[in-house]
């Protein structure tokens, strides 16, 4: 996969790690179901398993401890692990309050924060291209939501809108400090999710089942979800990030579906089938515009 990826051009690198991380991370609200505890609980465990894995990862690839990256990296590091602390555990909460289909499809608003932000942050210029994009995809997030009032999850769609900031923030600190250490700062998220849950989790109680499904999730699948999206950010602007993750919210009701049974309704499949049709043709325009230039 490296030597795959060190061949690319830098657009298309950044939008192959994206969609990587897309794929990966649509698989957590499958574990967070199957995981047969609290959110509290459920947070407590991701954090723990991603603080773990991300630790033995970063001292394997840096040379050097974890402890090391983190004083090397200084404070837009720690920033962006306190922020994955509020992306990761509003996102978790979500899943446990409202369906799977409503927390992703709201996240798809991330695209839009995160230009928003660039822009004011950032002063970062966004393309007519991206913004139509955008356009398309709050189009099919209004025709999603339209569908779902009056069903009594407004706490848990509330909670993803939370998570949705949170990542934007993330995209757009990274955009602008590139240096950052993604592996260490998956891994320092982690210990801030493990510890700020330790005082509600209740580990005792946990059965087998629950530390296998949670060890699959904070262990691979979802670290190296984040990382992938993380480290895209080197090589295409947040708000592209952030819009080409937005396949992940296309994935997941249909994930769902299959181990569920979770049917989204009418309006949700529209929202869904439009989002998806942006995301690929932004994707492969971005993929044609730089092999025009090069």
């Amino acid at each position: 996969m490296k030597n795959i990826l060190k061949n690319l051009n830098p657009k298309t690198k950044g939008v192959t790690l994206a969609i990587i991380g897309a794929v990966l991370m649509s698989f957590d609200p499958i574990y967070i179901r199957f995981s047969g505890v609290s959110g509290f609980n459920t947070i407590f465990l991701f954090g723990l398993f991603t603080a773990i894995s991300m630790s033995i990862v970063v001292q394997i690839s840096e040379k050097r401890n974890i402890i090391q990256v983190i004083k090397s990296n200084g404070w837009p590091l720690i920033i962006s692990s306190l922020l994955m602390l509020g992306s990761a555990s509003t996102f978790v909460l979500s899943i446990k309050n409202t369906s799977i289909a409503n927390t992703f499809i709201i996240q798809s608003a991330t695209p839009a924060a995160a230009a928003l932000l660039s822009w004011v942050l950032l002063k970062e210029k966004t393309d007519r291209k991206t913004w139509l994009a955008i356009l398309f995809v709050v189009i099919g997030v209004f025709i999603v939501v339209n569908g779902s009032f009056g069903t009594g999850n407004w706490k848990g769609d509330l909670l993803a809108l939370v998570s949705v900031f949170c990542v934007a923030l993330i995209f757009t600190l990274l955009r602008k400090y590139p240096e950052v250490n993604r592996l260490a700062l998956v891994g320092l998220g982690g210990f801030f999710l493990a510890f700020t849950m330790f005082f509600f989790a209740e580990p005792s109680k946990y059965s087998f089942n629950t530390w296998l499904i949670m060890g699959i999730m904070g262990l691979l699948t979802a670290p190296l979800g984040r990382v992938s999206g993380m480290i895209a950010t080197r090589f295409i602007k947040a708000s592209e990030v952030s819009l080409t993750l937005i396949l992940q919210n296309v994935l997941a009701p249909v994930l769902a579906f299959l181990f569920f049974r979770e049917v989204p309704n009418q309006e949700s499949m529209i929202g869904g089938v439009i989002i998806l049709i942006t995301i690929v043709l932004y994707s492969l325009s971005l993929i044609k515009e730089k092999k025009i230039n090069t």
